[in-house]
């Protein structure tokens, strides 16, 4: 049976143990692996392996040697507790054995968890566990976790319920970061609150966010918003070695810039402007953008604008013989200045 997307968050947090198996495909492994770990964990425990409850195998294994799954699931474990037979990395060349297994498999045996890549809806591999009544088959898409699924991680992290600002905070992140960068950073926010009684914070998830090329450039450009002039130049030099260039850092800046100034002409203040800028901003990031619009003001931001824009245009000319990254520092040390007029 197919198991829809709404339905497989419950499943691998609970699985149904009277069903003979599962089979986990998609294109990302890294959410198919978390996804699998998920489901042994709640199938087997923490110390399933361990304690042998827990058989892998892979998928060549299997096409080699097809009765290994049977004899895999009818063992008896020397430990009480449910028992399960991990078949990694399967192909439609396990389909027949795969499907021998689900047809055998009675009440007590192990259960059966497949995990694949990309298939397409004529793989035998998919057929075999849709077509099965008592299997599931679920695809894994590219799809941002949704807001059930980032509330199973954080309890299974031990986190409790967050505040609505701090839980948008977070779903934010999960859709910057790959599903394993995300899962870390929400393990190491649990550790980070180890102790901690008082209630998760915007502050305590930046700490705990993992830095990136991203997060340099925005601290550049708030150097800049902030007219902090005199550290422009180490950060520059930082960014280029890392590969940024200046039509990035360009496109970066006007794009910040542009959202203050949208807040500075807001007819109903700087506070509510910045309330209305999409996508939302929140949390720290909030409260500095809205101290730089009000210290801006809505003149002195579309010079700044004018001057980004016209530097634009010249790191896209043809006829520019300047160094590129020469050209933008210049322009964002004379916006930087222009912050303390």
């Amino acid at each position: 049976m197919k198991l829809p997307p709404r339905s497989a968050a419950g499943y691998f947090a609970r699985p149904d143990t009277s069903k003979a198996g599962i089979l986990i495909y998609g294109a990302d492994a890294m959410r198919v692996a978390l996804k699998r770990q998920q489901l042994i964990t709640a199938l087997v425990g923490p110390d399933g392996e361990s304690e042998m409850r827990l058989t892998r195998m892979s998928g060549g294994e299997l096409r080699k040697e097809p009765s290994l799954i049977v004899d895999a699931i009818k063992a008896v474990g020397f430990f009480p507790g449910d028992r399960a037979v991990f078949v990694e990395e399967a192909t439609d060349s396990a389909a027949k054995p795969l499907a021998a297994a689900l047809n055998d498999w009675a009440p007590g045996d192990a259960h059966i968890v497949v995990t694949a890549g990309q298939l397409t809806a004529r793989s035998a591999l998919r057929k075999a566990f849709e077509a099965h009544p008592n299997a599931y088959a679920a695809g894994i898409y590219d799809d941002p976790p949704s807001r059930e699924e980032i509330e199973s991680t954080l309890r299974q992290a031990g986190l409790g319920a967050l505040d609505r600002d701090v839980m948008d905070l977070l779903a934010g992140l999960s859709r910057a970061l790959d599903p394993g960068d995300f899962a870390q950073t929400v393990e190491k926010l649990a550790l980070y609150k180890l102790g901690d009684t008082s209630p998760v914070t915007a502050e305590d998830i930046d700490a705990c966010a993992p830095l990136s090329v991203e997060a340099g450039v925005d601290d550049l450009i708030n150097i800049v918003a902030e007219g902090r002039a005199a550290e422009l130049g180490p950060m520059m030099r930082r960014l280029e070695a890392q590969g940024v260039t200046a039509v990035t850092l360009c496109i970066q800046a006007a794009r910040h810039f542009r959202g203050l100034h949208s807040a500075a002409a807001d007819p109903g203040g700087a506070a509510q402007g910045i309330g209305r800028l999409r996508p939302p901003v929140y949390g720290p990031r909030r409260d500095r953008m809205l101290r730089q619009a009000q210290a801006w003001g809505m003149y002195k931001l579309e010079s700044a604008l004018q001057d980004l824009v016209q530097t634009d245009l010249k790191l896209r000319s043809a006829a520019q013989t300047s160094p590129a990254m020469a050209l933008m520092e210049r322009t964002l040390i004379r916006v930087a200045m222009r912050a303390r007029i």
